[in-house]
């Protein structure tokens, strides 16, 4: 329990949403500043109405030792408020919770990152899986996409799969009952990779090289990824990102620095060109529905309305090379968007219809975020 001293010192805070939806599954996130305490490791969120701590992730965010940020996932019925209360707790108090949003560098399988929460599975590629495709030894990858991971539980698989794998007892290209891995990448951009525009030609950068976990737990995992310096049509390109994925959602963050060109296009790749490309600039999405084995699948980018400019079908005969586009612009060296997918068999948007239901609310979430003020 808070001591006497800590109750008084305790601060009240609401949020609101402005919105005619309820609101679950949304991250807010607290600084130590704004909330103007010294450490955050011994900080609880307590609902004043119900007087129940609610589940909360600490996360440095610099990797400097310091924690800069609590995040927490409140439930805010539509066009209404819910007020809370900072308060001191014991590591023993916190209440319990699985962490389901995971990511980590996967040395045994070449060199991947890769990472999941309760709906989706990601993993990128790294400069190892380059080198070996650049000295022609087999098992290499060179892609800057991003690939899905198709999962059809609410509990972890990354190292499940890996492992079996790793040890010769299965395939994680075969659904036992959690999902596969059947999303070709190649040099597409998979669900969410960049490339630059210049006339009518896409460039595209390499695998990472550099990585970096910034958090894992119940409600979010983070990391950081970095890029060699590559070229588009003479533009020397710099690339840095930050992805993370939270709980409940079907698409990860990916807050990316870059340098040297003012838009870029984030993309999804068409495959075979058997499926629907739809999108909305209004509310600042593009989407791909297609066919992929005996089931469905939808992507999509969604991107804050001062980044998105439009949205393009890149269609050529080279293979693995037809996208659909969102073309972003960059903002001060910086441009935020979301990319992710749902899968038929998961049942969780199981409709072309459903799917862009989604992507509309999303939409209007991240254009009217729940706001906090201190009481």
């Amino acid at each position: 329990m808070a001591s006497c001293a800590d109750q008084e010192k305790a601060k009240t805070f609401t949020v609101k949403n402005s919105l005619d939806m309820d609101r679950s599954f949304e991250t807010v996130e607290l600084t130590k500043d704004f909330l103007k305490v010294d450490d955050l490791s011994n900080v609880g969120i307590k609902n004043i109405d119900t007087q129940t701590l609610l589940v909360t992730q600490t996360i440095d965010t610099d990797g400097d030792g310091i924690l800069d940020l609590i995040i927490f996932q409140p439930e805010i019925k539509a066009n209404s408020e819910q007020s809370f209360e900072i308060v001191t707790v014991t590591e023993a108090e916190r209440p319990e919770a699985p962490e389901l949003c995971y990511s980590r560098f996967v040395p045994e399988r070449t060199d991947d990152y890769a990472w999941e929460n309760d709906k989706v599975a990601f993993r990128v590629y790294g400069p190892v899986a380059q080198q070996m495709i650049e000295q022609n030894i087999p098992g290499g990858t060179l892609s800057s996409g991003v690939d899905a991971w198709l999962k059809r539980v609410e509990y972890p698989i990354i190292n499940k799969w890996y492992q079996k794998a790793t040890d010769g007892t299965g395939s994680y290209h075969e659904d036992t009952g959690e999902g596969l891995d059947n999303f070709h990448v190649g040099p597409s951009r998979g669900v969410g990779g960049i490339a630059v525009k210049v006339d009518t030609a896409y460039y595209i950068s390499k695998n990472f090289t550099q990585w970096r976990t910034i958090t894992t737990g119940p409600l979010r995992t983070s990391f950081y990824l970095e890029y060699a310096n590559w070229d588009a049509a003479g533009n020397e390109i710099t690339e840095s990102k930050v992805i993370s994925l939270d709980l409940g959602q079907n698409l990860s963050k990916y807050d990316t620095s870059i340098k040297g060109v003012d838009k870029i296009s984030a993309g999804l790749t068409l495959h075979e060109n058997d499926g629907v490309v739809s999108g909305d600039k209004d509310q600042g999405w593009v989407s791909y529905w297609q066919p992929i084995a005996d089931t469905e699948i939808g992507t999509a980018i969604v991107a804050p309305k001062k980044y998105f400019i439009d949205y393009e079908t890149y269609d050529t005969e080279v293979t693995d090379l037809s996208n659909a586009y969102a073309h972003l612009e960059v903002l001060d060296e910086r441009v935020i968007y979301y990319a992710g997918f749902a899968w038929k068999k998961s049942g969780q948007y199981p409709t072309k219809e459903l799917w862009e239901a989604y992507l509309d609310r999303f939409s209007k979430q991240i254009k009217s975020p729940m706001t906090v003020t201190l009481d």
